[in-house]
């Protein structure tokens, strides 16, 4: 990936996607980058629409909101159809399948994997899974040192559960790198 990377990290209200991209923009100056990161979210709060997003790069970043997105995260059918049509077909699509039905169009490089619902079988706890996305994503794209991006990951968690979401971050890099993403192939099923 080049020195420009623009993160929307989509789903719903109270997915933790606002704390995973103040974690992931906290990271990525911790790895002396320039960052900017943006959030907006529906008036319901918790379920409705949610979405952040990080701009990192090693120069000067003139405008803080993406317009190219590099990287997309879609927790949830809603913002998979909402944000997919806004992408270019270089931009690296990551889905979580415990919502996010497929097949998925050919034109996009999708990879969908079950985040939530590993966070919920493995950890025992969904809260995570914002953290085990990052994992995947860092994982996909490796866009900051990833033991600067744990230490991140630590000061922000709320108190006494730093090593549950540095393990969920963890999870997510097992989880890209064993193959569990399917390309075009995910299947949403109830957490």
């Amino acid at each position: 990936m080049g020195n420009r990377q623009e993160i929307l990290l989509t789903g719903a209200g109270g997915q933790g996607l606002i704390l995973a991209s103040i974690v992931l923009a906290a990271a990525a100056v911790d790895d002396n980058k320039n960052v900017v990161q943006t959030q907006s979210y529906g008036p319901e709060a918790r379920g409705g629409a949610s979405m952040a997003g990080v701009i990192i790069d090693v120069d000067t970043i003139e405008y803080p909101k993406v317009t190219k997105p590099t990287v997309l995260l879609c927790m949830n059918q809603t913002s998979f159809n909402k944000y997919l049509p806004k992408v270019g077909p270089d931009c690296l699509i990551i889905a979580d399948s415990t919502f996010v039905s497929g097949p998925h169009s050919d034109e996009y490089k999708v990879q969908a994997f079950p985040i939530t619902r590993s966070a919920k079988d493995e950890l025992g706890r969904e809260v995570v899974a914002n953290m085990l996305a990052l994992g995947v994503i860092n994982a996909a794209s490796g866009l900051i040192d990833r033991e600067i991006f744990r230490n991140s990951i630590f000061k922000f968690a709320p108190r006494g559960s730093g090593e549950l979401n540095q393990q969920a971050f963890d999870l997510g890099y097992r989880l890209f790198e064993e193959g569990s993403g399917q390309n075009n192939e995910a299947s949403a099923q109830t957490p």
